[in-house]
């Protein structure tokens, strides 16, 4: 009995295959065309969908899947294609990265060089990586340039290069731009005669100049910059070269209205370096022609080297202590930084903070942002301080060994106080997030 319902049930499966044998050979014609419609597609895609497309690979890539029609070769050398490239420079004996191909290299600077507008080289920390990237520059004659970036993505390799080497690579490209709006030269061994070469080729069109770390700018080689350059938005430099006169230029009547000043204020050893004080008449004068610039000062000092900063009212609008820094300096900044709206202390020792952060909170009445690592607060203070901001304070990084217990709060009542006023949810960090 039961072989005979196998016997059944077979021929039941066997009729029903048979029976939805058309339908299935209807579905897969019907597959079939789609499939054909869809490399149809990819074929005949409008060049500016291909163009999008292409402008999200690698080099390397690229250049092989312009090898898979005439379409997509056609779109291969479209000139705004390649009006923004990235050279990758990397040794495999110092990165992981790799390289961008020495052979791709020379196709781009013989085919397109003249499109080429916006220009990074990213660079490992090897002598070699920043060499090459000084002989490509040294071809770059044929460019527009608007951008230039140089970037070391370990330590700065390019103040490994020989000075003449990498000023002789700049200068060309300064020369032959004429139209450079944007450039990043931190951490490389720029001078003054080089700047000056800068602003007599591209004076009217430049609006950023990030200079951070370029131990061969003297404060006269800025001035020069900020004298001529009279549309500049954006001036990222070292305090060293920082100066009275050039606040003053920069808050001259012909000059724009500056947007963003980053000052980076650095010392590898204490004592290194005599900082200088820049005077209130001078700030005030760059508030009063720029008044909604953005001051952002970087502080990488030791204890004893804060000495001449925050006597007196200074326009900062975001600090950021990346070093230990003293109960006094932040008194004092609570007192004279009535613009500061972010506020980042990585250390500051074993000493309660209360009453600086409460300084603060009540005088730096613009302030949105605050971290903190590595210091002391009791929860009561904290959570003055935070009821004296309230809900303007849109970012809260505190990490949890920060806050002190005392006798009216706890840590696991904190949270629920904080975010009281804040009027959210919030707890403290476990890793810091800046």
């Amino acid at each position: 009995m039961k072989r005979n319902s196998l016997s059944v049930e077979n021929k039941i499966v066997q009729s029903s295959a048979a029976a939805k044998q058309p339908k299935l050979g209807f579905y897969s014609s019907l597959n079939q065309s789609h499939m054909h419609t869809v490399l149809l597609d990819w074929g005949h895609l409008p060049h500016h969908v291909v163009l999008r497309i292409f402008q999200y690979l690698p080099l390397l890539d690229r250049a092989r899947a312009s090898s898979v029609c005439r379409r997509w070769n056609e779109v291969f050398h479209i000139p705004d294609l390649w009006r923004k490239f990235e050279f990758e420079l990397n040794q495999s004996a110092t990165s992981y990265f790799k390289s961008t191909h020495p052979d791709l290299i020379q196709q781009i600077i013989k085919k397109h060089s003249a499109h080429l507008q916006y220009v990074s080289f990213k660079v490992d920390s090897s002598t070699e990586s920043a060499e090459a990237a000084c002989d490509i520059l040294s071809q770059l004659v044929n460019c527009s340039i608007q951008t230039l970036g140089l970037i070391s993505t370990a330590k700065p390799s390019f103040m490994n290069v020989s000075e003449s080497h990498f000023v002789s690579a700049l200068t060309v490209v300064f020369i032959n731009s004429k139209s450079l709006s944007s450039i990043k030269i931190e951490d490389t061994p720029v001078d003054d005669p080089s700047l000056k070469i800068l602003v007599a080729n591209n004076s009217d069109t430049l609006r950023l100049l990030k200079m951070s770390s370029c131990p061969h700018v003297s404060s006269d080689g800025i001035l020069c910059v900020a004298d001529h350059c009279q549309g500049l938005r954006e001036l990222a430099l070292n305090y060293y070269i920082l100066t009275d006169e050039l606040l003053l230029a920069l808050s001259s009547e012909t000059h724009v209205n500056l947007e963003h000043l980053r000052i980076d204020v650095v010392s590898e050893n204490p004592g290194q370096i005599a900082f200088h004080a820049i005077k209130k008449h001078s700030w005030d004068a760059l508030i009063k022609h720029s008044p909604r610039v953005n001051v952002v000062m970087y502080f990488f000092l030791y204890e004893e080297e804060f000495e001449m900063f925050f006597k007196e009212e200074i326009p900062v609008t975001h600090l950021y202590f990346g070093r230990s820094v003293s109960k006094a300096v932040l008194g004092r900044i609570g007192l004279n930084c009535p613009r500061l709206f972010e506020l980042v202390v990585c250390a500051n020792g074993l000493q309660p903070l209360d009453k600086e952060l409460i300084c603060i909170g009540e005088h730096c009445t613009n302030l949105t942002a605050l971290g903190l690592s590595e210091c002391e607060v009791s929860c009561s203070a904290f959570i003055k301080f935070v009821r004296l901001c309230g809900r303007r304070l849109t970012h809260l990084s505190i990490m949890e060994e920060v806050l002190i217990p005392d006798e009216d709060y706890s840590l696991d009542e904190i949270h629920t106080e904080v975010s009281k006023y804040l009027g959210r949810i919030w707890f403290p960090e476990v890793m810091p997030l800046w």
